[in-house]
């Protein structure tokens, strides 16, 4: 076997591709322009870097599940002039929230598209090297009742912590159900101050008391969450009732 194929398997033992691909026409260039080995060497381990952080990132983003096209240039905050459009970019741009455990919370009736901002902050901050995941709020509690009932609960907590933020999305639509609230309120105190969740619902704080069957707990995953959150109030008239009324307006002018 020839040097060139052992360097070959070895570069591809030690998981090493980008060079395993690269190093030859790199070769090439560095005698063509009289680089140092030191510089030959960097500028391969470069391109491994580079390819690993890409190929984390296409990961992360595969595995955040977000909807397709919920991205923040996407969004119209002339629709909901009432929002704090500034807070919401810098949400999106800056991850010390993140590394504070700190929450986002987002209020309002159905339509005003809380699902698209929930998934605009976490695309920006998976963009940054960040793992998210994007849930909704159906499917996340009936996993976390599933784990309960086979006594893995705190097992797949502990999973989820490796998930700098999830997103609980259309909260409001959950049944009152003792074991649904019930494993809602272990994720809650299990997250505070050790990771950040954003949670959309169209029921404010004061009305929770219809998505957890005890008050008390109720009172108690508001306080978790308000501790370390922003919260943000988005009202105006539903974007699928002005998209509704338009093409109603159109199909009458035919």
């Amino acid at each position: 076997m020839t040097d060139i194929h052992t360097l070959e398997r070895l570069l591809r033992r030690l998981r090493l591709t980008r060079i395993a691909t690269e190093w030859h026409s790199q070769e090439k260039r560095t005698l063509a322009e009289g680089w140092t080995p030191s510089r030959y060497l960097l500028s391969l381990c470069s391109e491994e870097a580079t390819h690993r952080e890409s190929e984390r990132l296409r990961r992360y983003i595969k595995d955040a599940r977000l909807p397709v096209g919920k991205t923040l240039a996407e969004y119209d905050f002339g629709q909901v002039p009432e929002l704090n459009a500034a807070q919401v970019r810098q949400l999106c741009e800056t991850t010390d929230w993140v590394d504070s455990g700190e929450n986002v919370l987002l209020f309002g009736a159905s339509g005003l598209g809380k699902s698209h901002l929930a998934a605009a902050i976490v695309d920006g901050v998976v963009s940054q090297g960040y793992r998210v995941r994007f849930y909704s709020a159906g499917e996340l509690l009936q996993e976390l009742r599933k784990a309960r009932s086979l006594l893995r609960l705190n097992e797949m907590l502990l999973k989820l912590d490796r998930y700098r933020v999830i997103v609980i999305d259309d909260l409001g639509y959950v049944k009152r159900d003792n074991a649904e609230t019930g494993v809602l309120f272990e994720l809650i105190a299990h997250r505070y101050e050790r990771g950040s969740l954003i949670i959309t619902s169209n029921h404010p704080f004061s009305t929770w008391g219809s998505i957890f069957v005890d008050e008390t707990m109720a009172v108690a995953a508001a306080d978790r969450l308000i501790h370390h959150g922003y919260i943000f109030e988005v009202t105006g008239e539903s974007y699928r009732k002005k998209t509704s009324k338009a093409v109603t307006q159109q199909s009458a002018k035919k």
